[in-house]
């Protein structure tokens, strides 16, 4: 899956572009949209998914503005607002949205239809082979995949729809209406001599690219009327050019789009204005508030189907609305006041007229609220403590007045924020550091260690299949459902910066029976090799000894499959790893210098007894230990670990959280080394993270003989326990 979202072109540097893909994590694949550059090669970006592989790198000067493309090693180019790759998943992903088009369109036709309004859904999408595809000089056209997918699922809904009380006529409607012709397409048109007219792709020259059909095109673009007439089948579109053409429908009330948007085509909102007009009914009467009173907004609502998550959608919807919100006046004059109608306190109306709309500017000057046409500091902090003073004209309309002048654009009130603005400084204190009980806390612990291990590869192997037939769950590709709905009133820019114009009304699931594995070829073997370090005939021992129940699982989700397949491999080798490693102490010790002058982080608290004046913690647990270490009497001096201090485990680095030298004669082991954690119950401390901690006593056994006690703990009241 490659998706390019756009490219940025600058006036002193090479063009980047945005490039949609998936990037392998912890527990499974994620699509995410990066700003990328010449030479980029998404294998790495993706941390190694066998999809990339392939030569997905981006030639030196592969990003062209010119054409908006990007062009990689292997061949491939795809330019702006194009999708490519993992095919299957995407044709699945306009499956779902057409049906759901279609199950939302027949509930509000069915709804409507007893009131004579006919219900209109608008398709667009991104080519018009999509809809409509042509072989050599056939002028008839065929169904392309969507209008394929649309039948099908058409034909599903109508077959399994309900009958309800009262809609016999509205059934008789349906059942006269043949699947085939109830959709058409609505793109531009070329009319070749001696040929039938046919569909054409309005970016490209007509002359050559051709498409199809005259009548359907005259339908929709000029036959309005009759489009609106329930005598006429069409009641779904599809269009690719209905932006350039300057096309609505008043009685459009579902807008699917089958291809894939970014954030500008949302928050530009042309494609939803297609829906934003009041229906009318089969008399052609408006259906506005003089027909409908309260039920305006309900009757006259858009539903959109997209394949943006609900939140993704609304938050780029209201940066667009509240975009057109923000077009307002910048500057104070005499014209902004003249021929408003101010209110007094006894909702008494004053008109200003251009003398009064002097005198207003003039005292605001006077004032100190305006200076070179802009509203001061002294104004805002005024309006604050609701102490503004107007010219004596209005006195009595002052709150008015106010709210004129709210309507000037604040530009301070979209100012950004620096996101490191509330970062705290945690500076070394150089006289803790050479403390005599530091020093010779340090001294036993920075010693570097190496370790030994052996184990049985058959009896792993053996506990390797046990347990991925007992555990391994890969679950199918699963389709998420999110309706939403427009707040009733919009009334303020700020509700929708607060992101309350829309809400979540409800949300639902759907798992395909198969899921898509695409075209890409997977080394299964080779990835789980990458994962857990063994060797490829161990890996392929392993696999021949799972179920075929569970081996299948593979095609649900390959990428799911091997992180979680490598995962309970790691986990049994690491369990037999704590039962087999030895560490030996090393000559090599790592040196002070590895306690930074200064670190920054918004989650620090000032501290006494740390070789930092702040303490920088993780958690809410960390600053409560912190805390209890920072006024004990017992504690002499502690410190937590920087990240490059670390113990080498077969399962990966290891970097423990705290180090503590406790003053002498006053507990039972004066050097310490925690690990804090929310839970200390060993079974929720299992496999890896384990292996880990238990690799982390004996090393700290083998460097220290003993003398430093290493143990988990999840509060100080713990760790008094240990050493007391």
């Amino acid at each position: 899956y490659v998706y390019c979202e756009g490219i940025d072109l600058y006036k002193d540097k090479a063009p980047t572009a945005r490039l949609g893909f998936e990037v392998k994590g912890k527990t499974g694949t994620r699509t995410v949209v990066k700003k990328v550059y010449g030479g980029d090669d998404l294998y790495d970006l993706s941390n190694g998914l066998a999809e990339y592989a392939d030569r997905y790198r981006i030639l030196p000067n592969g990003i062209d503005g010119r054409d908006n493309s990007v062009t990689f090693l292997n061949g491939l180019k795809i330019y702006a607002g194009q999708i490519c790759g993992n095919e299957q998943l995407v044709s699945l992903q306009r499956r779902i949205q057409i049906l759901e088009t279609i199950r939302t369109h027949i509930q509000r036709e069915r709804e409507l239809y007893p009131r004579g309004i006919k219900v209109l859904s608008l398709f667009f999408i991104d080519e018009v082979s999509k809809y409509r595809s042509y072989d050599g000089d056939d002028d008839a056209g065929r169904n392309g995949e969507y209008a394929q997918m649309f039948e099908e699922e058409y034909e599903n809904v109508i077959g399994n729809l309900q009958r309800e009380f009262g809609d016999d006529a509205y059934m008789e409607y349906l059942n006269k209406i043949n699947p085939h012709r109830t959709h058409q397409g609505y793109f531009s048109i070329d009319k070749k001599k001696g040929k039938k007219a046919r569909f054409v792709e309005s970016k490209v020259d007509r002359k050559t690219q051709l498409s199809d059909d005259a009548e359907a095109y005259d339908l929709i673009m000029k036959d309005k009327e009759r489009l609106l007439s329930m005598d006429e089948p069409v009641r779904f579109i599809f269009s690719h050019s209905a932006l350039r053409e300057g096309w609505d429908n008043p009685n459009v009330f579902q807008i699917c789009t089958l291809k894939k948007q970014s954030d500008s085509d949302i928050r530009s909102r042309q494609e939803i204005g297609r829906g934003l007009r009041l229906c009318v009914n089969q008399q052609g009467e408006r259906m506005d508030e003089s027909v409908l009173d309260g039920e305006v907004l309900e009757l006259n609502k858009l539903t959109i189907i997209t394949d943006f998550s609900f939140g993704e959608y609304v938050k780029a919807l209201q940066a667009g609305l509240s975009e057109v919100l923000a077009d307002r006046p910048r500057k104070v004059e005499p014209q902004l006041f003249l021929g408003k109608d101010l209110q007094n306190a006894n909702g008494e109306s004053v008109r200003v007229t251009k003398e009064l709309a002097d005198a207003i500017y003039e005292d605001l000057i006077q004032n100190g609220y305006v200076r070179r046409g802009e509203l001061t500091d002294k104004y805002y902090a005024d309006k604050q403590n609701g102490t503004v003073q107007v010219a004596a004209e209005v006195q009595d309309c002052a709150a008015s007045v106010v709210r004129v002048l709210s309507s000037i654009f604040d530009s301070r009130s979209i100012l950004p924020e620096d996101a490191n603005g509330g970062n705290v400084e945690a500076h070394l204190d150089p006289e803790k550091l050479k403390k005599k009980e530091f020093l010779a806390l340090w001294n036993r612990i920075n010693h570097k260690s190496v370790y030994t291990v052996s184990f049985d590869t058959q009896e792993l192997i053996q506990n390797s299949i046990r347990e991925l037939n007992e555990k391994l769950d890969v679950a199918q590709v699963v389709i998420r459902k999110e309706y939403g709905e427009q707040a009733d009133h919009l009334t303020s820019k700020e509700q929708l910066e607060n992101g309350e114009g829309f809400r979540k009304t409800k949300t639902d699931q759907q798992t395909p029976e198969t899921a898509p594995l695409g075209s890409v070829r997977y080394d299964l073997i080779g990835k789980l090799v990458e994962e857990t370090g063994l060797t490829r005939a161990s890996i392929a021992a392993i696999l021949q000894g799972m179920s075929p129940l569970k081996f299948a699982m593979f095609r649900n989700n390959p990428e799911a499959f091997i992180l979680k397949v490598g995962r309970i491999i790691n986990n049994q080798k690491a369990t037999m790893i704590v039962e087999h490693i030895t560490y030996n102490r090393l000559e090599a010790a790592y040196d002070s210098d590895i306690f930074a002058a200064g670190k920054l982080n918004v989650s620090a608290m000032r501290a006494e007894k740390s070789l930092y004046d702040h303490v920088i913690y993780d958690s809410e647990n960390e600053r409560k230990f912190a805390g209890e270490l920072d006024i004990s009497e017992k504690v002499a001096v502690y410190v937590k670990l920087p990240s490059s201090f670390f113990i080498s485990t077969p399962v990966g680095h290891y970097n423990p959280d705290w180090a503590i030298a406790f003053t002498e004669g006053s507990v039972r082991h004066i050097f310490f080394v925690a690990e804090t954690k929310g839970n200390t119950d060993s079974l929720e401390l299992r496999g890896v993270e384990n292996a880990k901690i238990e690799c982390a006593r004996r090393h700290f056994a083998a460097i220290s003989n003993e003398e430093v006690v290493y143990e988990v703990v999840d509060s100080f009241e713990k760790l008094m326990q240990k050493v007391i």
